[in-house]
C-alpha cells in the first residue's frame, strides 16, 4: 500500500494553520497576554478577588491557546524535517514514523479547528452550569454527582477554575442539584452542546438483587453574564429566604443561617447559593446565577418566538442527547452526533474532548441548515 501523499498533506495542514490563525486572531490574542501580563504582575491585583480570578483566568486560556497553536505549527515543521531525512536516506522506519506523526497532527489541527467555530452571540463567555437528578431515584442522584464531577474533571484538566455555588445533597447518596461555573473564555461556547438529558443504564449498586436500572439527569448551560449584559431585577420581584447550608448525610456544615435561596417570583427561577460562609456573599452569588438564567430563559423566548413565526415545530436539540451504558455493554454514546466512546470510565473521569468537538461541528452544521 502506497504511504500518503506528504507534499498534499503539508499544503492542507499550511493552509488549514492559516486559516485557523486568521479566525482566532492570534496577532491580538498575544497582545492581549502581554496586557494581562501587565494586569497580573501588578502589586495591587488580589484586592480585587472576583477581577483576580477573572484576568488569570484568561490568562491562562489565551496563553493555552496560543501555545497550542505554537506547538502545532513547530510540529509540522519537525515533521517536515523528518519526511525529508527519510527520503534522503531511503529510511523506511523514518517513514513510518513520519505516517505515524502525519494523523496524529492532523487530529490535533482538526480539534483546533474546532475553535474557530464558536462564534455565537455568548460562545465567549464563561459558562455556568446546572445538574439536576431525573427520573431513577437514588441512581438519578447518583449519576447526577457522577456527571459533576465528570465536568470538574475536565475543567481541571484544561486548567479551568470552578467555582461551585450550590450542592444540594439527595437522602442516601448522590446530588439532587448541583450549580457552578467554569472560568474560562469560551466555556460556556464549548459547553452548551452537553445540555439536556443524559442516560445512565448500569447494575445498580443500590439494588440488592442486582439489576439493571436506567437514570436520568438534566443539563444546564447558561452564559455567565458581564456588567454590560441589560438583564433588569427589581428587588420586589425576588423573594429572598435564608437557611442553613447542609452537607452530605445531613449534617451541618455551617452553624449560621448563611445560605440564600432567590426565587423570581414573574418567573418562579429559583436558585440557591450555600458556597461562601457570608449569608451578603451568597445572596450576590446566588444573584449572578439568577441574572444568567433569566438571561438565558429571555433569549430563549425571543428564539421560540422566532421559530414559530417560521413554523418550526422541531423540538430543542439538547433534550434527549446522551446514553451511558455500563451494562450489558460498556459504550458512551451521543444520540445526536452519533459519535461514542468505548471506555465509559475514562469518559466519566472527564475525557469528553471527543464528545464537546462533535457536538460543537453538529450544531454548526445544524445553524447553517437552518440559515
Amino acid at each position: 500500500m502506497a504511504g500518503p501523499d506528504f507534499d498534499s498533506a503539508f499544503k492542507t495542514l499550511t493552509a488549514t494553520m492559516r486559516t485557523i490563525e486568521q479566525a482566532l486572531d492570534v496577532d491580538e490574542m498575544r497582545r492581549e497576554i502581554r496586557d494581562l501580563g501587565e494586569q497580573v504582575a501588578a502589586p495591587d491585583l488580589w484586592d480585587d478577588q472576583a477581577n483576580a480570578t477573572r484576568v488569570t483566568g484568561q490568562l491562562s486560556h489565551l496563553q493555552g491557546q496560543v501555545d497550542r497553536f505554537d506547538e502545532l505549527n513547530a510540529r509540522i515543521e519537525d515533521l517536515g524535517a523528518l519526511v525529508e531525512l527519510g527520503q534522503e536516506e531511503g529510511d523506511a522506519d523514518s517513514m513510518a514514523e513520519a505516517e505515524r506523526e502525519l494523523a496524529k497532527v492532523r487530529d490535533a489541527v482538526e480539534s483546533l479547528e474546532v475553535r474557530t467555530l464558536l462564534s455565537g452571540e455568548y460562545d465567549v463567555r464563561e459558562a455556568l452550569v446546572t445538574i439536576r437528578s431525573g427520573a431513577g431515584g437514588v441512581d438519578a442522584a447518583d449519576f447526577a454527582e457522577m456527571l459533576m464531577r465528570m465536568y470538574t474533571r475536565w475543567a481541571e484538566q484544561h486548567k479551568y477554575p470552578v467555582e461551585v455555588f450550590e450542592t444540594s445533597y439527595a437522602e442516601e447518596a448522590g446530588l439532587k442539584s448541583a450549580t457552578f461555573a467554569v472560568h474560562a473564555p469560551y466555556t460556556y461556547g464549548t459547553l452548551s452542546v452537553e445540555a439536556g438529558t443524559h442516560r445512565l443504564v448500569r447494575i445498580s449498586p443500590f439494588d440488592n438483587q442486582g439489576r439493571r436500572q436506567t437514570s436520568f439527569a438534566a443539563v444546564e448551560v447558561v452564559p455567565v453574564l458581564e456588567q454590560t449584559d441589560e438583564i433588569d431585577v427589581p428587588d420586589e420581584e425576588i423573594r429572598v429566604d435564608v437557611y442553613r447550608s447542609g452537607g452530605p448525610g445531613g449534617q451541618s456544615v455551617n452553624t449560621t443561617d448563611s445560605a440564600v435561596r432567590l426565587t423570581h417570583l414573574p418567573t418562579g427561577t429559583v436558585v440557591s447559593c450555600q458556597n461562601e460562609k457570608s449569608q451578603l456573599q451568597n445572596k450576590a452569588s446566588a444573584m449572578v446565577v439568577l441574572k444568567a438564567k433569566l438571561l438565558a430563559r429571555k433569549k430563549a423566548e425571543e428564539k421560540a418566538h422566532l421559530d414559530g413565526m417560521r413554523g418550526d415545530a422541531q423540538a430543542s436539540w439538547g433534550d434527549q442527547m446522551r446514553n451511558y451504558v455500563l451494562n450489558p455493554y460498556q459504550v458512551v454514546k451521543d444520540l445526536r452526533t452519533g459519535f461514542e466512546a468505548g471506555n465509559p470510565s475514562q469518559v466519566l473521569d472527564g475525557d469528553l474532548d471527543g464528545f464537546l468537538e462533535a457536538g460543537i461541528r453538529w450544531r454548526r452544521g445544524a445553524v447553517v441548515a437552518d440559515a
